[in-house]
């Protein structure tokens, strides 16, 4: 029997508690539309990640026991493309933003302590290496073209950076009052749960980045 959104799944977290796979898949739903709409790269959901590509292994193990004119095969065959499609364009999404804004990136992770950073290893590895390749680049490249007095830069000049005054669509999670907005008028904003705003996106980062609001 092949496994359900019910089955539990153990995220490779100290302190985590079992979730089913409906709970983990929509962590990652709601993070993948987070990632999208918001400026900057948010946390890595990782072991998410991973937990799902364990399940859709177990999932065609399963299929690979059952008769191909078993309809549970078809059934589970989509959910397991939609999962697949889910996780690459979450982590697809997440890389273009490091290839952009890798220099900005590279900077604020190295400021953060180990456990609190946005980028796992492999993302922080590749950000590194793209950094390095984009400045190798410039300068066997590009500078050897141009005047002497171009050719001395500093690669963090360089650097590009999200807007975080852009603004953006969020849904409250719950009632949350005195929200800053920066404008002509500063005033403040007061949520209710299950309403939707659009503000500026560095008003509300920290509540986008707790949950406390979803970007859509």
């Amino acid at each position: 029997m092949t496994e359900s959104f019910q089955d539990s799944l153990e995220l490779d977290e100290d302190d985590s508690t079992p979730k089913t796979v409906a709970e983990v898949l929509d962590d990652i739903q709601k993070a993948w539309q987070n990632e999208k709409s918001s400026p900057e790269i948010l946390q890595h959901m990782s072991d998410h990640v991973e937990c799902l590509l364990r399940h859709i292994t177990c999932m065609e193990e399963n299929l690979e026991r059952l008769s191909k004119d078993d309809l549970r095969v078809t059934i589970h065959r989509m959910e397991i493309d939609r999962i697949r499609y889910l996780v690459s364009s979450y982590l697809r999404t997440r890389l273009e933003k490091i290839e952009l804004y890798a220099i900005d990136i590279i900077k604020k992770e190295v400021e953060r302590d180990r456990t609190d950073r946005y980028l796992s290893d492999a993302e922080f590895k590749f950000a590194e290496d793209w950094a390095l390749n984009m400045e190798t680049l410039l300068k066997s490249i590009i500078l050897q073209h141009l005047p002497g007095t171009f050719k001395e830069y500093e690669i963090d000049k360089l650097a590009i950076k999200p807007n975080l005054h852009s603004h953006v669509f969020i849904k409250a999670n719950k009632d949350i009052d005195g929200i800053f907005l920066p404008g002509v008028h500063d005033e403040e904003l007061n949520m209710k749960e299950g309403d939707q705003y659009i503000v500026q996106y560095k008003s509300v980062a920290n509540l986008v980045k707790d949950g406390s609001v979803q970007l859509i």
